[in-house]
């Protein structure tokens, strides 16, 4: 009778728990908590005064921290496989953590940039789990790293978000035009495709020829050096470049 007792009253508390943890916290299609059946909000702590009793409780929400360079797989697979319509259909597309990384790769699909930490999201589009990319979420991290592939930067102007890449080109000494390119950069073309800003500089030099260019071709990536006063021939070399437009 005493272990009958004793059952009974642990499941009655196990009880009371669950009850008191779906009053905190509303969760959308969750059996034992129908009022919100059809919200749009799949969580909700908001509006329950249990949860935000005052203006020191309740208020946030802190994000699993990973280390992204130890991240090495996607798991569970679940039953059927990732991808079909009620396993994870977006092959977990839209993914968000908060990497403490301060360098390298992602352990799993690719990186668009050296880690930092901060929150980062899965940008994926493809049709395998691994096919994707880790991009940081603009301003997490409080920088931005144009490099020579597309790097959307925290930046706007005039509401249309700023893209930026990086490029070299070399000279001959003997023209204003650029004898050659590596990584030429075009824009793609848009309605509202536009050249916000070109910077050239000589890495390693400390030598700095920022918007010095007179002329771009957002076609095809190809600059005349100078300025709209006067031409300006670069000494023979290789010189460094960003462009930075709106597409």
């Amino acid at each position: 009778m005493k272990n009958f007792t004793n059952k009974f009253l642990a499941v009655i508390l196990m009880t009371a728990g669950v009850s008191y943890s779906f009053a905190q916290v509303r969760i959308v299609n969750t059996s034992t908590n129908p009022s919100i059946a059809n919200s749009s909000a799949f969580i909700d702590a908001s509006s329950n005064t249990t949860t935000n009793p005052t203006s020191n409780i309740g208020k946030g929400l802190i994000f699993p921290r990973v280390d992204l360079t130890a991240f090495t797989a996607f798991n569970p697979a679940g039953p059927g496989g990732v991808g079909i319509a009620n396993n994870y259909p977006t092959r977990f597309d839209g993914m968000i953590v908060y990497n403490t990384a301060t360098t390298g790769a992602a352990g799993v699909g690719t990186t668009s940039e050296p880690l930092f930490a901060g929150f980062w999201y899965y940008d994926n589009k493809s049709t395998t789990v691994t096919g994707g990319t880790w991009r940081p979420i603009v301003g997490s991290g409080g920088r931005e790293n144009i490099l020579t592939t597309e790097t959307t930067t925290n930046r706007f102007i005039n509401n249309a978000q700023i893209f930026g890449r990086k490029g070299t080109f070399t000279t001959d000494g003997t023209s204003t035009a650029p004898t050659g390119y590596s990584n030429a950069i075009s824009i793609p073309a848009t309605a509202t495709a536009g050249v916000y800003r070109v910077t050239v500089f000589k890495a390693g030099t400390g030598s700095v020829f920022a918007n010095g260019v007179y002329s771009y071709d957002i076609t095809n990536g190809n600059l005349i050096t100078g300025s709209p006063s006067m031409s300006v021939v670069y000494p023979a070399g290789t010189y460094d470049y960003v462009v930075e437009y709106t597409k």
